[in-house]
């Protein structure tokens, strides 16, 4: 049997509808290598980059969020809750679970995979060729032991950070929709043997292509050069069409690329107080894309040694201050799947210092426009150390102060009572010191356009997600539209939405599951 060939069992595409109506395109299928076996249990599959697997059948579906503005880029009207909660495979799409690697909390865990995301296939859009995946969707060869199902809080925060950090401007996936199930799924939300059944739920998100660092990881791994180098032909042909593997500087001059788009992607998460939380190499997009909204959250006091990420409390590997240097790390990791194309793989050690000039580079510009400074100078070092240190000498909120720094007319540390959680009468003088040296710094007149740019006014706090959650679970999804709305303008005063958003974390979310504390399962 040929490797891309199905088996007669897998599930053949049944009507016609919008969703149909699309441009369906199966490059990725087409151009690598398949697994001979669709559907099936979980198993360890070879010399392939992916499984033909069919959407589970929602017993009850129904639409629930909607992106207009993405569905727009498709041509798409709001509706097919069948088709995007899974089972329904209309005419064109050809389902498929990718299958790769990935290093995990800094440990090769051998072939992970889609194990919770089945492609439906590839699309026309108004900026190009993209991806639809939906995400809880059903069991994959790549589930291992579990259902490869999705409950709704988790597709929740999903669907509304995908939509929130695009329009904060940080490089993301996108989400379509968010599609109840009407089935109940077990889950233990903090691995501590408190199982409880949830309501599931499916995420269709969008990208140009979910191919991962993992993606190339997985062959290097296993010696399989062919199918190695027939995933690189594939991503550079129609995701990186000005680069080649000609020869070695060829692929240095790619790797460089996606160096570059990595620096900036954690710069952005840098600038608006962002963290993944799980920042594993199967996790990484190889278009420098934020992908996979697992335990992550948003910086409320400033504290760069906090991670949202239970599994990850005790060595805080990914927490926020860390994240620029785990960048470089999974880049390393994937550099050495590349090592096989190579005549000369030392030429590859120059990307890393390529990607961490980059980066000083972002996060020098990032701090221009947080600041206000029109331009860098070196002596702003020194200045940011100092801030980063006030920030810290009491619980500080960050989104809050940044965004009243905006808006300072002297530097009085009054102006950001709203800030702070508790008395600053204590570090007064520190704060007002500091504010005096950068009032001096910009000479009383920092670049408010460029500092209202740079520091967003909503973000989406994991209290304001877990609000919506609760009442969603309640079958109220009013809240999720007004925060997808809000979140749509996060530089903009919103002045309405002011009181209810632009606050603090509310005492009952300090310590609570969902909001302080998060795991994969979340």
């Amino acid at each position: 049997m040929n490797r891309t060939q199905v088996d007669s069992n897998h599930a053949q595409p049944e009507g016609m509808g919008p969703l149909a109506s699309l441009e369906w395109s199966r490059r990725f299928l087409d151009e690598t290598p398949g697994d001979p076996q669709a559907d099936g249990p979980s198993r360890q599959v070879a010399e392939a980059c992916w499984s033909r697997t069919t959407p589970f059948a929602a017993p009850s579906p129904e639409l629930r969020l909607w992106s207009e503005a993405l569905a727009n880029t498709l041509s798409l009207e709001r509706g097919e809750a069948e088709v995007l909660a899974g089972g329904k495979v209309v005419a064109g799409m050809d389902p498929y679970a990718q299958r790769y690697g990935g290093h995990q909390f800094g440990n090769w865990a051998g072939q992970l995979g889609d194990g919770r995301a089945i492609t439906l296939g590839e699309v026309a859009s108004d900026g190009g060729v993209v991806e639809l995946q939906l995400k809880g969707a059903g069991h994959t060869p790549y589930s291992r032991f579990a259902d490869g199902k999705a409950v709704l809080r988790s597709s929740i925060r999903e669907f509304l950070c995908s939509e929130a950090m695009h329009h904060l401007g940080v490089p993301t996936t996108r989400a379509l929709s968010l599609c109840t199930t009407g089935e109940s799924v077990m889950r233990d939300v903090l691995y501590n043997g408190n199982k409880a059944l949830e309501q599931g739920a499916v995420v269709c998100r969008v990208a140009p292509s979910f191919i991962r660092f993992g993606s190339f990881q997985i062959h290097a791994a296993t010696g399989d050069d062919a199918t190695l180098r027939a995933l690189v032909e594939h991503t550079l042909r129609h995701h990186f069409p000005s680069h080649s593997m000609a020869d070695d500087a060829s692929v240095v001059a790619w790797a460089r690329e996606v160096a570059e788009t990595t620096a900036l992607m954690i710069s952005h998460w840098m600038r608006v107080g962002f963290v993944h939380g799980v920042m594993n190499t199967d996790n990484m997009s190889i278009h420098g894309l934020t992908i996979d909204y697992g335990p992550y959250g948003w910086l409320e006091d400033y504290n760069p040694g906090w991670t949202p990420n239970t599994t990850d409390v005790s060595n805080r590997r990914y927490r926020y201050g860390q994240q620029p240097q785990i960048g470089a790390w999974n880049l390393a990791r994937w550099l050495e799947s590349l090592i096989p194309l190579m005549d000369e793989p030392e030429a590859l050690e120059s990307v890393l210092d390529h990607y961490g000039e980059v980066f000083n580079q972002h996060h020098n510009q990032m701090w221009v426009g947080k600041l206000g400074l029109g331009s860098w100078q070196e002596e702003d070092q020194v200045l940011i150390q100092e801030l980063n240190t006030v920030l810290q000498t009491i619980e500080t909120d960050m989104t809050i102060f940044f965004r009243l720094l905006c808006h300072i007319e002297g530097p009085d540390v009054d102006h950001f009572k709203q800030a702070f959680y508790g008395d600053f009468s204590a570090v007064e003088a520190d704060w007002n010191a500091w504010l005096t040296k950068w009032w001096q710094r910009v000479q009383g007149a920092p670049n408010r356009s460029a500092m209202l740019q740079a520091n967003p006014k909503y973000v989406l706090r994991n209290w304001m997600a877990q609000v919506a959650i609760d009442a969603a679970e309640q079958g109220d999804f009013t809240v999720c539209e007004a925060l997808h709305s809000l979140l749509k303008q996060p530089y903009e005063e919103q002045i309405a939405m002011e009181e209810e958003w632009f606050c603090k974390r509310p005492e009952w979310a300090r310590n609570r599951v969902g909001c302080s504390m998060l795991s994969c399962s979340s």
